[in-house]
């Protein structure tokens, strides 16, 4: 989970919402990426998005049975789409998100019975850390906005 945070930290240096994740392939991060949905306006481009792309391009397959992802944020709808689609068995994140989260909090797409594949969540890890990156994130963005409209 480490290297997901320093992923996540790598967004907010570019003023990104620090959400970070990486791939794991029998001990090797294979890949690994971090939102950048406002600076290439684009909304796929999701830290879960970005490292399954990369570690797709690694391994020569779309198929990521072998893998685990670490991310700081529980993924969202498109993400947990993603993973069942490569078939990432393992999914472990940090902070829970009660607003769009869809890999237990809102609803659990990893463990749909009605998908051919499933995946084993572990949530909480490094809970604390990666909440409080998200928390002073929308904090600082906040008073920026407020500063801003004061002026």
């Amino acid at each position: 989970m480490n290297f997901a945070i320093e992923e996540a930290k790598k967004a907010l240096a570019i003023d990104e919402v620090p959400i970070g994740a990486v791939i794991v392939h029998h001990g090797e991060v294979i890949g690994a990426g971090y939102n950048t949905r406002e600076s290439e306006q684009n909304p796929i481009h999701h830290a879960e998005m970005m490292a399954i792309q990369k570690a797709s391009e690694h391994l020569g397959s779309w198929r990521l049975e072998e893998c685990v992802l670490y991310v700081t944020l529980e993924p969202c709808v498109m993400c947990s789409g993603a993973i069942v689609m490569s078939r990432i068995p393992i999914v472990v994140y940090g902070a829970h998100d009660p607003k769009g989260g869809c890999s237990g909090s809102l609803m659990n797409l990893l463990n749909q019975p009605t998908f051919n594949h499933r995946a084993t969540v572990i949530s909480g890890i490094c809970h604390d850390e990666c909440s409080r990156l998200l928390t002073d994130f929308f904090k600082s963005l906040r008073n920026k906005k407020l500063l801003k409209k004061q002026k």
